[in-house]
């Protein structure tokens, strides 16, 4: 151990105890060497340097005072020019020689040695080696001129009045000022825009151009006209202005010689500086300049960062925007990498919007675009994605960044995100707001399946409208749904509503009911001050707080709406009616509010899960009263109300035992035991008690499971719902589990084939002749066509093939573009789509946002564009709750308590209801239910289409052949001959067709000719409905499929379909109408007791689940 301490060095002499306390003394004694850095810049040459050139802010006080000099110099010229007086005579010593005062001389030659010295000193400093680049340099050489006659005349005192061109030293004041400039944006760490500079160096150049031809001018003329330094101004203005009024003219030959050269010069150097300053004009209309900070700062903005802006979207978003009047100070900045397309220039120079509106070309990932937009003031920004990109993956990967980048510059910032996958979306779930693309288009095209037009629905509620849209039609049914079109959603807080103030305490259904009997307003949903979760319909059991905030469905907003007083109208009724408001007597003495007379309580047992049935009472009841409604309750009845316990499925009473028990063993009520992507909602939904294996999942080959190879051999009892869709995407997880929803009906459960390519043999073996439904997704690999448009060509074209071959099919499909959806079910001759288009054409001189609305396959729900959900990224802006409610609607949210979407269709039972308000009390009243509108189809006479013609025998002959004509009139007579009767124009085309198809040939035999004669009239006949028909028949026996489910597919030409939302309460129901329900969730009131039965999903396989079904 002594060792080891022995062999330990002693410690230098500067860490000694004694050097701790006594200083370091003995650190000069060291071996080691200090290095001083930066040793070249401590030179007395560099120290100058740094002072005079490198330094920013000594640098700009040094320019800043050789700016002072030389100006200085400039106006003590201008003072000897005033103090001399004029010359006698016209001797050419007056050019050399002046008048110079003793005091003024002295002033100019002080000026003269600060200059030449500061100069030389500049020069020095920045020699390089090469000492001619500094003397031949122009400011050096005017330098000299003006500075070194001043100190010659110091030495040589007859040279003191020697004439200087001090003048010229304005030229060298403009150079300072340029360099000032630079050092200022140095100093001051802030880069002003090219276009200040280079309009500051033009009117400099400009100032000197006239100050020089001025002072010259004068001095010339001391041996001419002797003008003064006045009359010389007015001389070049005028002839600078090229206006030339002859009465002052230079004399002598110099003074003109001299005006040629300054005119030159000036032609040559006003271009160049015009040209630079149109040029970076263009540039800075292209970018766009900067958003001002005092304005932001000011003045409220959003920024909109797009890839490429294109017209129609540009216009989507304006309408939706400046739709809100709160918004209309507010201004828009754009922000995109691309340059102004010329359509959205040509808007932004409309005086609406070129006040409010900014483009900016720039990016988003540079932070200097950003703090150009001004960012970090904005009120909110909105990132869209491209949809028109082949790889839909890139485009989101772009949005990703943008969205990275916007909130790492300014993190307060709200972001508006739109995404197109919705694998992508968990990357910007920081985002304040969030539409993932192929999450509300699969949506909707399931829940089109189930509730027919619901993308109609859904764009109709999202669009900014007054309603006026189709009331200068003459018919109908347009003024009804372009007025109920203009409802949208509103919310306003209990205790400060007109509206739902006289609820607090009652039930929901009961303020959702008369809120719309008295005001025609739809309650929809509500949400309580504690929680963020919004419940649409949580039923008759929520009572209603002051706090609550109502979600309710009208043409405005209360807040805009004006209460006209009706107590003489109330008045006038008491004596037809008995109802008094609220109700407070025994139930069994209540008076039906859209009744006349007392009604019995209805049974509020547990109802189907089918939908609520309106049926009539009983026989015995008919003989007694007429039909009538109970009364919705202010409180729900909990004594009389059973529960539905929709996991037992004993709501399903019609299946028999046998089907009941197959049920249960097959199907399973749980969460998905997979997610396809993160961020995806849970949904409880009918599953599978076992995992089918991959090879059964091919419908069109057998495998050693099933032995099946097309849709009729599996026996499906509901008919099928295809999708053509171009890649089994992880979209599709949003269209399978809402038709796979725990509160749909496991009878009514369609299957769902998916078609990944549909040539008509792959079209016949998936059952499309008995499918309920088509629906075709838009492809992808058509997005990147030249012309934006023609990125649904592809969609449109396969779409109008299978309306052709199977008429009767209903078809449904989304577009990227809304203009494309008038090629859907084309007709080139049909008058009534003509009519439509025209008056989509008034509509949008109108300034209708929903133009397109009255084309008949978008308002029957055949076709919607997902562009049309832009608006309700846009309206999220105003509206937070907008997207958080359409999740809800389309099922791709699920919260505990919230109702859901559904449907019911009004039979001829149920027409003794008669009115939507009496429908709506009904509703209420038995199940719980709110109406939110009307699918409603009629029967319409639409013009003939040409494909539908099958031209008549005997229209096709001459006239003039009388014989041939008799012959042909044995042969003729078609469905639709008749109908051409009533269009001479067809008919004359027709006969004009078959004259020429029909011309005679050679001669043949008797025979010969009239078997010919026979085939051809037999061609003829066939119509081509006709050979479509045949074709598609040859196929299916061909693929030795039946044949017994395929008819001649009359299409349906002639009904129409359209939706009320939220219609008036006198309106009249119809057979056939589709109400839209939204029905309160079962679960939300299972009872406590039984929680064995509740949670367990699989008790027919004795299976116990419990934990994977705990709600």
């Amino acid at each position: 151990m002594v060792d080891l301490e022995s062999e330990v060095p002693p410690l230098p002499p500067r860490y000694r105890f004694r050097d701790l306390l006594l200083g370091d003394q003995g650190w000069q004694n060291d071996d080691r060497v200090q290095v001083e850095f930066y040793m070249n810049e401590n030179t007395f040459k560099e120290r100058l340097k740094l002072f005079f050139i490198k330094n920013q802010r000594s640098s700009l006080r040094i320019r800043l005072f050789n700016f002072s000099l030389k100006l200085l110099s400039c106006l003590l010229y201008i003072i000897r020019v005033l103090l001399e007086s004029p010359s006698q005579g016209n001797e050419w010593s007056h050019i050399f020689w002046v008048n110079r005062s003793l005091p003024l001389w002295g002033l100019q030659v002080s000026v003269a040695l600060i200059s030449l010295f500061e100069t030389i000193l500049l020069g020095y400093l920045s020699y390089k080696g090469n000492i001619w680049e500094q003397i031949l340099r122009i400011p050096f050489i005017l330098e000299i001129i003006n500075a070194v006659p001043f100190i010659i005349s110091i030495f040589w005192p007859s040279l003191r009045n020697l004439f200087v061109p001090v003048f010229l030293n304005c030229w060298l004041a403009k150079h300072a000022l340029e360099n000032m400039i630079n050092d200022l944006h140095r100093a001051i760490q802030r880069t002003q825009s090219a276009m200040f500079n280079q309009v500051l160096i033009l009117i400099s150049t400009l100032l000197c151009l006239i100050f020089t031809c001025i002072c010259g001018i004068q001095h010339l003329e001391r041996i001419g006209k002797k003008l003064n330094l006045f009359d010389s101004l007015y001389f070049c203005i005028v002839t600078f202005s090229t206006v030339g009024f002859g009465d002052v003219t230079p004399e002598t030959w110099s003074s003109k010689l001299f005006v040629v050269a300054m005119i030159c010069v000036a032609l040559v150097v006003l271009p160049i500086q015009f040209e630079q300053l149109a040029y970076l004009w263009m540039e800075r209309q292209k970018s766009g300049g900067n958003y001002s900070r005092h304005r932001a700062q000011t003045e409220k903005h959003v920024v909109l960062c797009v890839s490429s802006l294109k017209i129609d979207l540009l216009m989507d978003f304006l309408n939706e925007f400046y739709a809100h009047p709160r918004l209309q100070d507010y201004y828009v900045v754009i922000l995109c990498p691309t340059e102004m397309d010329v359509q959205v220039r040509r808007v932004l120079q409309i005086p609406m919007w070129s006040q409010r509106v900014i483009y900016l070309q720039g990016s988003a990932l540079k932070d200097q675009d950003l703090l150009r937009a001004k960012m970090d003031d904005a009120e909110a920004c909105f990132i869209l994605s491209s949809r028109c990109e082949v790889d839909r993956t890139s485009s989101d990967h772009q949005t990703i960044l943008r969205a990275w980048a916007v909130k790492d510059f300014a993190p307060n910032c709200p972001l508006y995100v739109q995404i197109l996958k919705p694998e992508n979306k968990f990357h910007i779930k920081f985002a304040d707001h969030v539409v993932c693309e192929e999450e509300f288009k699969y949506a909707m095209l399931a829940l089109n399946c189930i509730c027919p037009a619901t993308s109609t629905l859904i764009t109709l509620l999202v669009h900014t409208s007054r309603g006026q849209e189709g009331q200068q039609s003459p018919e109908q049914w347009q003024k009804m749904y372009g007025r109920c079109s203009g409802n949208e959603v509103y919310h306003i807080i209990l205790e400060e509503s007109t509206f739902f103030a006289e609820y607090e305490g009652k039930s929901f259904t009961y303020a959702s009911f008369h809120a719309h009997k008295k005001f025609g307003v739809c309650l929809i949903g509500v949400r309580r001050e504690d929680n963020k979760n919004i419940l649409l319909n949580p039923g008759p059991r929520y009572i209603m707080n002051s706090t609550d905030i109502c979600f309710y469905i009208n043409i405005t907003k209360e807040e805009n709406s004006a209460f006209k007083n009706q107590d003489q109208q109330r008045k006038s009724n008491v004596s037809g009616s008995f109802y008094h408001g609220p109700s407070r007597l025994p139930v069994h003495s209540i008076i039906a509010s859209m009744g006349t007379v007392a009604i019995d309580l209805q049974d509020t047992s547990c109802r189907s899960a089918s939908g609520p049935t309106l049926t009539l009472p009983t026989e015995g009841s008919k003989e007694m009263r007429r039909p009538s409604i109970a009364p919705v309750l202010e409180v729900a009845d909990t004594s009389s109300i059973q529960t539905c316990d929709l996991l037992s499925d004993q709501s399903e009473d019609e299946t028999t035992p046998d089907e009941e028990i197959s049920s249960n063993l097959e199907y399973a009520k749980g969460y998905p035991p997979y997610s396809p992507y993160i961020g995806s909602s849970p949904t409880f939904c009918h599953l599978l008690h076992e995992k089918v294996p991959f090879c059964c999942l091919r419908l069109d080959k057998s495998c050693q499971h099933n032995y099946y190879e097309d849709a009729k051999a599996y026996g499906f009892k509901n008919k099928l719902i295809i999708v053509a869709a171009e890649t089994a995407g992880n979209g599709l997880y949003n269209f399978i589990v809402p038709l796979r929803a725990y509160y749909r009906p496991k009878k009514e459960l369609n299957p769902i084939v998916l078609l990944l390519d549909n040539p008509l043999d792959d079209l016949l073996k998936c059952g499309v002749t008995f499918a309920a439904n088509m629906v075709v997704v838009d492809k992808e690999s058509t997005m990147s066509a030249e012309e934006d448009y023609m990125a649904d060509a592809k969609t449109i074209v396969n779409v109008q093939t299978l309306f052709r071959l199977f008429s009767s099919l209903s078809i449904i499909t989304e577009l990227t573009h809304p203009a494309n959806m008038r090629f859907m079910q084309f007709r080139a001759k049909d008058c009534y789509s003509l009519a439509l288009s025209k008056l989509e054409k008034k509509e949008r001189e109108r300034g209708s946002n929903l133009a397109f609305m009255f084309r008949l396959p978008f308002a029957a729900g055949r076709v919607f564009s997902i562009s049309m959900l832009d608006t309700l990224l846009y309206q999220s802006f105003v509206k937070d709750y907008m997207i958080s409610i359409t999740r809800l609607l389309l099922g791709l949210d699920t919260t505990p308590g919230s109702g859901f979407l559904c449907s019911m269709k009004i039979t001829e039972d149920d027409l003794w209801i008669r009115t939507y308000a009496r429908l709506y009390q009904k509703l209420c009243s038995s199940t719980g239910d709110v109406p939110i509108g009307i699918y409603r189809t009629e029967s319409q006479k639409l013009t003939t289409s040409e494909s539908q013609i099958s031209i008549s025998v005997e229209e096709w002959e001459d006239t003039r052949d009388c014989r041939e004509q008799g012959h042909l009139r044995g042969n003729h007579r078609n469905s639709t001959s008749s109908d051409q009767s009533d269009h001479p124009l067809l008919r004359r085309k027709s006969m004009q067709w078959a004259r020429r198809l029909s011309r005679k040939g050679p001669k043949h035999s008797g025979k010969t000719a009239e078997k010919i004669t026979q085939q051809r009239l037999n061609l003829y006949r066939r119509s081509e409905r006709q050979e479509l028909a045949e074709l598609v028949k040859n196929r299916m026996k061909h693929l030795g499929l039946s044949t017994v489910g395929y008819d001649e597919m009359n299409d349906h030409q002639s009904t129409l379909s359209y939706i009320l939302i939220n219609p008036s309460p006198d309106t009249r129901i119809e057979v056939n109408d589709v109400v839209y329900l939204i029905r309160p969730d079962p679960l939300a009131y299972l009872p406590n007791s039984e929680p064995s039965r509740r949670n367990s999903i699989c008790n027919a396989s004795g299976q116990d689940s419990r934990e994977e079904t705990q709600l």
